[in-house]
């Protein structure tokens, strides 16, 4: 099997992940009364998992931090919480399709800007009439499969 294949798959089950993950951790929010509780909690099992999978596969690591690397690189799990609450808060409220259509649009337009641009360091990918075909296609059937979206659906 070669290497795109694999990513490829391995990213499909990452991306069937993302929703499974919303309703569970909305789920445990709700009966726990505190999506940052639940969120707290989601971000300390997945800690766990990184570790064991670290030590696992590369074992206890000599060096935590490089100075010739950018502080912002560390910053990544700033994107992971904010993601995590807002889904585990705002899926239950606007439903699941609704929640992860709009991430993925966000997706959608964040991955654009950061190919075309090469920004932080990533290979850069302009954005030909071809690509931007795609995406207005991708964008607009992100959009054919919300449900209802109305203001007053938002409590």
């Amino acid at each position: 099997m070669n290497n795109a294949l694999i990513y490829a798959v391995c990213m499909l089950i990452a991306g069937i992940g993302i929703p499974t993950m919303a309703m569970l951790n909305g789920g445990l929010g709700g009966k726990l009364m505190s999506s940052t509780l639940a969120t707290a909690i989601s971000l300390a099992v997945g800690f766990t998992a990184a570790v064991i999978y670290l030590l696992a596969t590369e074992g206890m690591p000599t060096q935590l931090f490089q100075s010739d690397t950018p502080f912002y690189f560390y910053l990544g799990g700033f994107c992971v919480a904010f993601y995590i609450i807002s889904v585990t808060w705002i899926a239950p409220r606007f439903g699941i399709s609704n929640a992860i259509a709009f991430a993925l649009l966000g997706q959608l337009i964040s991955m654009s800007a950061i190919d075309h641009f090469g920004l932080l360091g990533a290979q850069q990918y302009g954005l030909t009439t071809q690509r931007m075909v795609g995406l207005a296609f991708m964008a607009a059937g992100v959009f054919m499969v919300l449900d209802k979206v109305k203001p007053a659906a938002i409590q």
